[in-house]
């Protein structure tokens, strides 16, 4: 057993570009399938893992964000924190924390009943985004032009979506140039960033948009900093659009962070760095 665990659920390019950079540092470390994981205790309460640092990387924000918590109580050292899961999991409560934190976001309402939230957006004025408080990869997110398309997005979402479908998250749309920025950070530095371009007003690499080098420019890094700084995160990516008029806003903080696109784009090693990080937590 090695003190260092990769945690996972399903091993995607990025994953197995984590394993090679630690290959590459010749490190010790354990491969743990999530769905696999099992803890065992004694007659007298107790547990015991190996491990002293993990970085989870599950796809399932639910599991990973269990499988954190179980090791944490442990005391294992986690990678990112079950709090930070926590906030970064969910819109709502990361833009609160952004807020909080004086950090530019777009204007954004919620509403926990489909009349007010009609009444929000008609305050807000057309065209909003829509979003639900928990996902990833552009799902779910809609553009809403007018009141005939409110009405009927808000009924969907009241008649056939579960209970996470009545936070109705509302954001005003960003006039972006056909393209976002995704900074990464790892262990309080920025250490790269990407456009991600489209046509499409969803500018995600899941949903087709292509991923260019960005320079780090002074006014990203620190804003990127900040971001992360707020919700805690040690490896995070921090999504920024570009609004003609206030400049740089923060979109939201993804706390198992995608690179598969970003390596070869921007010439940085993020697995290698994300390794050297965790590995440098074991003391």
């Amino acid at each position: 057993m090695a003190d260092l665990a990769i945690i996972y659920d399903r091993i995607r390019p990025d994953e197995k570009m984590l394993f090679e950079a630690l290959d590459g540092l010749g490190v010790a470390y354990d491969k743990v399938y999530a769905p696999q994981l099992t803890v065992t205790f004694d007659e007298a309460g107790r547990a015991a893992v190996p491990w002293k640092v993990a970085l989870e990387r599950c796809v399932s924000q639910s599991r990973g964000h269990a499988v954190t918590r179980a090791l944490e109580g442990l005391g294992v050292r986690v990678v990112n924190p079950s709090h930070v899961i926590e906030l970064c999991g969910d819109k709502l409560a990361t833009n609160a924390r952004l807020a909080a934190a004086g950090l530019p976001t777009p204007r954004t309402a919620v509403a926990f009943d489909g009349e007010a939230a009609l009444q929000l957006i008609e305050r807000m004025g057309y065209p909003v985004v829509i979003k639900p408080t928990v996902g990833s990869w552009g799902r779910m997110v809609s553009r809403i032009n007018d009141r005939d398309a409110a009405e009927a997005i808000i009924e969907h979402k009241e008649v056939l979506g579960g209970p996470q479908h009545q936070v109705f998250y509302i954001q005003e749309l960003i006039r972006k140039p056909e393209r976002d920025i995704r900074a990464f950070v790892v262990g309080g530095q920025c250490i790269g960033a990407i456009y991600r371009t489209s046509e499409h007003w969803i500018t995600n690499t899941a949903r087709g948009a292509k991923a260019s080098n960005c320079p780090v420019t002074p006014e990203i890094e620190e804003l990127a900093l900040q971001a992360a700084a707020a919700v805690h995160g040690e490896i995070v990516a921090i999504d920024l659009v570009e609004d003609p008029e206030r400049g740089l806003l923060v979109i939201e903080i993804n706390h198992t962070m995608e690179f598969k696109n970003s390596v070869s784009t921007t010439g940085v090693n993020i697995p290698r760095l994300m390794g050297e990080y965790a590995l440098g937590l074991i003391g």
